[in-house]
Order: structure tokens, then C-alpha cells, then sequence
């Protein structure tokens, strides 16, 4: 009996997906960084990585340019999907952003935002429905873009500058060493796994399972 079970939830995977391949598009996910491979591994560039992440996971790649971005349509929690990887650097993430929700007519709590927080340890997830950009000059320029703070995000940690001299560009711009990356890479699988409950607007469930 459980492997029937196993094959019916198999079944009604398949046909969610299918139905999510052929309707609209019902939310934006977009990861915020930097354009250019020089900014690749670094950690302002995490909402990027994780984009890519989850792309793979799907097994799509980002790279239609579209609204000064890469995007990518996909299917995701049985839902249709634009994956949106900005491509005007981080202090203009909300032009993209914006062209892409005034095209699709999608309110704010239908954009969802993948980005680095140096407030927080290397690894660590943060789901918030909403909030400030604390800082972080994408999360500001969608602010700006959108006209509200009423947007879902998914803040990566990637730790704060080692040392008071340190300055804080040069610290978001730096790469992460082998173990940081392992950290990371659980953490993008974390929001991963935390969007389907994100797009269905379970976000106790989804703070309750992945934040931390």
C-alpha cells in the first residue's frame, strides 16, 4: 500500500507541475547581486547563488534576458514562476524587479526576495514576510520601486566583517572560503524547500522549519 501511495503522490506531483507549466505567471522570485564573474562566489552575489541553486533543482537555467535580467520561467510548488536574477547591480535591483511586477500585474506579497544579510552567521536562513532593508541597498531600491516594504524575503547569512577596520564593501565583495560555501549551499536548500510553503503564504510553517 505505500508504495501505491508512493506512486499516486508521484502522480498528482506530475499533473500539479504540468498544470503550473501551462498557467500565468503567479509570483516573482528573484536573488539579488552583481553582474559579472568577477562578483560570482562573492557574498553579495548569495541571492544570485541561490537562484542558481534552485534553478538547477528544477533543472532550468536563468539566462533569458528579460526586464534588465536574466529570468527564467518555471514550475514551482505547483505554481508558474518567474526566477529573476537582476543584471543592473545590487543599488538598482528594483528596476528589474519593478518592470517585472508592473508586467505581470503581481501585488507585492507575490514577490519573493532571495538576498546576503551581513547581520547575521554565515549559513543562516531568515524567512520574513515582510520589513525595512535593514541596510541592504537591494532590498532598498525594491522598496523604492514598489512603493512598500510589504514584500516576502529570504535574508542568507553571510557573517559580519571580521575585524571593526574592515570596510563593509570590501567585505561583502570578498569570496567565501570552502567551509563558509558548504554553509551556504545547506542554506540555499533551506529556501529551497521553504518556497512552497512561502507561495502557498504558510510563513509560520516556513519560519518554524528553515529560519535559523
Amino acid at each position: 500500500m505505500a508504495n501505491a501511495a508512493n506512486i499516486f503522490e508521484l502522480f498528482r506531483k506530475i499533473e500539479s507541475e504540468r498544470a503550473a507549466a501551462n498557467g500565468p505567471i503567479t509570483a516573482i522570485v528573484a536573488g539579488l547581486g552583481n553582474p559579472g564573474r568577477e562578483y560570482t562566489f562573492t557574498r553579495h552575489n548569495s541571492g544570485f547563488l541561490a537562484i542558481d541553486y534552485i534553478a538547477a533543482h528544477i533543472g532550468v537555467s536563468v539566462d533569458r534576458a528579460k526586464f534588465g535580467a536574466l529570468v527564467r520561467e518555471a514550475a514551482l510548488g505547483g505554481e508558474r514562476v518567474l526566477l529573476l536574477k537582476p543584471q543592473t547591480y545590487m543599488n538598482r535591483s528594483g528596476d528589474a524587479v519593478g518592470a517585472a511586477v508592473s508586467f505581470y500585474k503581481l501585488p507585492p506579497e507575490r514577490v519573493f526576495v532571495l538576498c546576503d544579510d551581513v547581520s547575521l552567521p554565515v549559513g543562516t536562513v531568515r524567512i520574513r514576510a515582510k520589513g525595512s532593508s535593514g541596510g541592504q541597498k537591494g532590498l532598498r531600491s525594491i522598496i523604492e520601486a514598489l512603493g512598500t516594504e510589504e514584500f516576502p524575503r529570504i535574508k542568507l547569512g553571510v557573517g559580519d566583517k571580521p575585524a571593526p577596520e574592515w570596510d563593509l564593501a570590501d567585505w561583502v565583495l570578498s569570496t567565501f572560503d570552502a567551509h563558509d560555501r558548504e554553509l551556504m549551499t545547506a542554506a540555499f536548500g533551506r529556501a529551497y524547500e521553504a518556497l512552497p510553503l512561502l507561495l502557498k503564504g504558510d510563513f509560520a510553517a516556513a519560519q518554524s522549519r528553515y529560519n535559523g
